[in-house]
């Protein structure tokens, strides 16, 4: 009996001990390490705004660039080179000009242009057309009168380029109307007979014009006729006044 108390008792102990084994628990394995995330990327640069204001201009005159960039850290405009993200600048272009934006960051890159057209201005308007003038109109306004010294005949030297300004615009009318005739006439002052201030006129007028026909003016186109001091230009008895009497005056004649 005894033996088998033994037995039981050992059996007893070694099943307690088998079941505080069965008990014992095994500690977890620890938990991995969290993943590593990567870094957001950057965002890619944003060109807002690009403009010229006036867009257009003349030649000289300004236009104002403005310009809002984000997320750069180079910003160039060729032709001005590196400015600040946001900012304004005066151009003076003379002729039509495209301006260039980069915008470069860690994102990358964005391109811009704006233009400011210069605009031509038109060529002036051109004079108005003067109106023709008539063969009388210009025997009125362009042949001057030749004047003469007291009781002479003879043309002056000082009248010689009067003379042939004459000659010039008698050619003119004369090529505009081949059937236009014009009549010297010859004047005295108030000095001296009647009847020799008219011989006196007449030589004054065919002095007139054989001079013009030597510069060239048909002699068929010209009539001489006398007044001698019957038609003064002036009427006071001064000398100026007889000087401005004594002369060959040119009209339109028949």
């Amino acid at each position: 009996m005894m033996k088998r108390r033994i037995a039981l008792t050992s059996f007893s102990a070694l099943m307690l001990v088998l079941a505080a084994g069965c008990h014992k628990k095994t500690p977890p394995p620890p938990p991995p390490p969290p993943p590593t995330q990567a870094p957001p990327p950057a965002n890619k640069p944003v060109i807002n705004v690009f403009t010229a204001e006036p867009s257009t201009i003349s030649s000289g005159q300004p236009s104002s660039l403005r310009w809002s960039v984000s997320d750069a850290t180079d910003v160039q405009i060729q032709g001005i080179g590196q400015v600040s993200p946001n900012g304004r600048r005066a151009v003076y272009p003379t002729a039509t000009t495209t301006y260039h934006m980069t915008a470069n960051g860690p994102g990358g890159s964005a391109e811009a242009d704006t233009t400011v057209t210069v605009s031509t201005p038109p060529p002036p308007a051109p004079p108005p057309a003067q109106p023709s003038l008539t063969p009388a109109q210009i025997l009125a306004q362009q042949v001057q009168d030749v004047h003469f010294d007291y009781d002479k005949s003879d043309i002056r030297p000082e009248d010689q380029a009067i003379l042939q300004g004459d000659a010039n615009a008698l050619k003119q009318i004369f090529g505009m109307d081949a059937n236009f005739v014009v009549t010297i006439e010859g004047h005295c002052d108030e000095r001296g007979s009647a009847e020799y201030n008219v011989g006196l006129g007449d030589r004054r007028a065919s002095a007139v014009r054989d001079a013009l026909v030597s510069m060239g003016i048909p002699g068929d186109k010209l009539k001489t006729v006398s007044y001698g001091k019957e038609r003064p230009l002036c009427t006071e008895a001064t000398e100026s006044c007889y000087a401005q009497n004594r002369r060959a005056h040119f009209s339109a004649g028949q």
